[in-house]
């Protein structure tokens, strides 16, 4: 089968089975291979696992050498939500292609993504028929607290961890999802990261890798 988006894919070492799948989505202007990255480390320990990480739908109109999940070109919140949602119809439609083509179902999938690919994920990860293993998003935020809190229809657990030194999107957003989260009876950890800014550095990879192995009970 061929996926809806193109997509880095890291399989397990030949033969060995797959049992789990982390779908990992890039943030704004970045594609699959920048976000790969994270997993030159947690495959050593997710052996099991199938990592797939797809580029956006959309060109970014920033940086037209990557990609979007929704365009930020305009500052107008219901653009925003909008465009998210298209997001969103094209990412399902790709979740349900690697469970099909891989023979997975929801609960042997976390869904991970940096800043508008942590956004993307939040929004999937508590409007699908059913729970997923978990999510787990780096800098990112909930894009539209009162139109998730009205499609709500899933309760997956998540981490979502935070640089306190974050100017593209503000630490606050942090507290504010949890906030959210704990008010929607979510199962939610949050951890914030000192002296960071906006990306990924080691203490917040190694959170996230053991947060997932738990999950996935290795």
């Amino acid at each position: 089968m061929t996926l809806c988006l193109s997509t880095t894919i890291i399989k397990p070492e030949k033969d060995i089975p797959i049992n789990n799948a982390i779908i990992l989505l890039h943030g704004y202007g970045g594609d699959g291979k920048d976000i790969s990255m994270l997993t030159l480390n947690w495959k050593r320990f997710l052996t099991n696992t199938i990592f797939l990480c797809p580029d956006g739908h959309e060109e970014c109109k920033i940086n037209p050498a990557g990609f979007q999940w929704f365009d930020l070109t305009k500052d107008d919140p219901s653009y925003i939500l909008e465009e998210s949602k298209k997001a969103e119809t094209k990412l399902q439609k790709y979740i349900e292609e690697v469970k099909s083509e891989y023979g997975l179902n929801n609960s042997q999938i976390c869904l991970s993504g940096f800043s508008q690919g942590c956004m993307m994920s939040i929004n999937l990860g508590l409007t699908g028929n059913q729970n997923y293993n978990c999510i787990v998003g780096f800098s990112g935020k909930i894009i539209n607290q009162d139109d998730l809190s009205k499609r709500k229809s899933s309760s997956t657990k998540m981490l979502l961890i935070h640089g306190d030194q974050d100017a593209v999107v503000s630490p606050t957003f942090l507290l504010d999802a949890k906030d959210f989260l704990i008010r929607n009876n979510i199962e939610i950890e949050t951890k914030m990261i000192e002296n960071c800014e906006h990306h990924i550095p080691i203490e917040a990879s190694s959170a996230a890798l053991n947060y997932i192995k738990n999950n996935f009970q290795i």
